[in-house]
This record gives C-alpha cells, structure tokens and sequence, in this order.
C-alpha cells in the first residue's frame, strides 16, 4: 500500500476538525467544519486554505523569458516584474499538460505554479523542451502555499504586516513580505471568486504563519476550509480544474480560455493546432448547464439532444452552495451551445431535462 503524501500542516489538521481524504496521492482536508458552511463563510468573510500540495518551480536564466514564451500560450513579454500571469503549457496537438500561473520576479527569474497531481509531468514536459541558457528547478517540496480568501481577506492580513498589502493590484505580488515575522511572496490572486492572497513561504514556516492568521483573523470570521468548498467555489466563477474542464483531450479553446491563447505573440508548442482550430471554428464548447428537472449533473455525466443523440458530458456539476441551484458545466457541440437551448443529463440511468445557462455562475460585487 503506498502512503499518502503529507503537506507540512498536516499536524494541525486534526485540531480544527478536520476530515480528510486520498486527493491525488495527497491526504489533505475535503472539509473542516463542513462544506456548505466553509463555502459561505469565504463567500461572506474569509477563509483559509492550505494549498501546499501544490507544485513550484523556478526558471532561471538570460533566456528564461524567450524559453516560457516558446511554452507557454499567454504572451510572458507582456509581465512586469512583480506581476502575474495565468497561463497553460500545450502539447503540439492543442491539448493541454496542465495550466499554471506564472510569476515574474526579475527579468531572468520566474517562479511557475501548477498542479500537484502534474508536477512530475510537468517537470519533465518542460525538461523536454528545455532550450538555451535556462535553469529549471523544482523546489515544491520546499515551499508552502496558504490561501487567503474573502471579503475580508484584506483586513486580516494587513493586521499582520507593514506592507500595504491593500494598495497591491490583482494578479501583481509583493516578493519578500514581514507577514508576522515570516518572510512571505504575497500574491493578489486565488481560486474563490474572491478577493484575497496566496503566501508562499518556506515548508517550515507554514504552521506558524497558518497559526498567526487564523488568530488575527479570529474576529473577522476567518475559518479553516477544505478541498470540498474549494472545488464548489472555484466552479461557481466558473474557474477550471484541470482533468475535468482542461485536459490532454480538450483545448484551452473549447474551454472558453482564449483569451489566455495569444496567437499572435510567434511561435509557441501547440500554436499551430489552435491557431486551425479557431479558423474551422469549434466543433465543442465548454458551457453553463442549469437543471430544469430534479437532478444534479455530475461530471462525466453524459448530455444528450432533444432527440436523443449524445453531444457531450458534463465536467463539472453541482447544487450550488449560493444559489441552491442544481449546475454544472457541460463541453457540448457547438450547435447545442447557445444560451437557453435544451438538452438532456442522464442520471442514474434517466434523462432529465436541462437548459444552457450563462456563466460565471457567481460573480463578486465591485468594491
């Protein structure tokens, strides 16, 4: 039997409750307190997050720059330094390896962020296609990740540090943060629909900085949340997991992210397919399904037309912990893809009655 990796607060887990389960060879937190409850208390607080499974490396190097843009669908040239990307790592077919956040730090350094159960993949996809004076190194085991997520994420984390954290743009970072003592890369993102911050630390800081902000954050409501309010987040602002709305089979087109596919930044691995995919134009499209019968879609449930005929499946799907309301999202053939078009889930052996409805299901108010 092979034992489940552990991040480095795992110790802590059971002190706040916490319910774990075997999530890609990880034995981390699905819930808490529970999951409805976590997924309103980051909706309406705050929340936090451990996130350490999750995979870094570093790109070194003169031509680390021209090497991720090679890579890469999104176009690095356009980041300044202490500024983010989201981006994804194609093979020469147009599917995706994984898709990853890319952050600057200088001209000839970036960090990379993907995801846990890819970072062997990863590393070696980008082994692979290693060219020029480039250094690639993986430090996951090393670094920690904690998200902090939430109205009032902000508030929270300026009580631990002289760093106008509140002044810092979405997707820019602060490198070398005093968050409580310890030395942190703040990041103005995350995977909520929220506002918030992700802090990289090293491994072992990670106790003492989740320990210091749940106990700045006591007042304002801040909890502990697991992998199963994660998941329902992310899905409600319409945020893809890969595996499921991203693979080695769907295309960053048919999942509604071109706009993270920069054709015309030159030459990239991948660009060729996509670049031909989007001049046929897409056969599927990744869309909003809402229930019209009772029924929840789950993924890979397959989606049938009125007729009977199998277009799709469902790749992400559930009651909406806001709404109530029973979603999901579908990559469906383009001609079903329209917005108030009927079509059929089958659960549990019976089709039931759905509509295409817009996404993002959920969308946070302007401050």
């Amino acid at each position: 039997m092979t034992s489940l990796k552990q991040t480095p607060l795992y110790p802590v887990y059971e002190k706040y409750g916490a319910k774990t389960i075997d999530f890609g060879g990880w034995d981390l937190p699905v819930q808490f307190s529970g999951i409805q409850g976590e997924h309103e208390a980051v909706r309406e607080r705050a929340g936090l997050f451990d996130v350490s499974h999750m995979g870094e490396f570093w790109v070194t190097g003169p031509d680390a720059e021209s090497f991720l843009q090679q890579v890469t669908t999104n176009d690095v040239t356009k980041l300044a330094a202490n500024q983010a990307q989201y981006s994804l790592l194609c093979y020469p077919n147009g599917g995706v390896v994984d898709d990853l956040l890319i952050y600057k730090l200088a001209g000839d350094r970036f960090m990379l962020v993907v995801n846990a159960s890819n970072i062997d993949k990863d590393f070696a996809w980008l082994n692979e296609h290693l060219q020029g004076n480039v250094i690639l190194e993986n430090v996951s085991n090393d670094t920690s990740l904690l998200a902090l997520q939430g109205p009032q994420a902000v508030h929270i984390l300026s009580v631990l540090t002289d760093s106008p954290v509140a002044e810092l743009k979405s997707f820019h970072f602060m490198p070398d943060a005093d968050v409580g003592g310890v030395h942190a890369l703040v990041s103005r993102t995350g995977y909520t629909g929220e506002d918030g911050f992700e802090l990289y630390v090293s491994a072992n800081q990670a106790v003492k900085l989740w320990d210091l902000l749940l106990e700045a954050g006591r007042e304002h409501g801040l909890e502990p949340i697991g992998l199963g309010a994660r998941d329902t987040l992310r899905f409600e602002a319409r945020l893809p997991l890969y595996g499921q709305e991203l693979s080695a089979d769907i295309s960053p087109l048919e999942a509604g992210l071109g706009f993270f596919v920069k054709l015309d930044k030159g030459d990239f691995i991948g660009r060729e397919a996509l670049a031909a995919q989007k001049a046929q134009g897409l056969a599927r499209k990744s869309v909003g399904i809402e229930m019209i019968d009772r029924g929840i879609p789950r993924a890979h449930y397959p989606v049938y037309s009125p007729g009977g005929r199998k277009i799709g499946e469902v790749t992400t799907g559930t009651q909406s912990p806001t709404f109530k309301r029973n979603v999901g999202l579908a990559l469906l053939e383009t001609a079903y893809a329209a917005n108030d078009t009927e079509v059929l889930v089958e659960i549990r052996g019976k089709k039931l009655r759905a509509k295409v409805v817009p996404t993002p299901f959920y969308k946070r108010a302007k401050a």
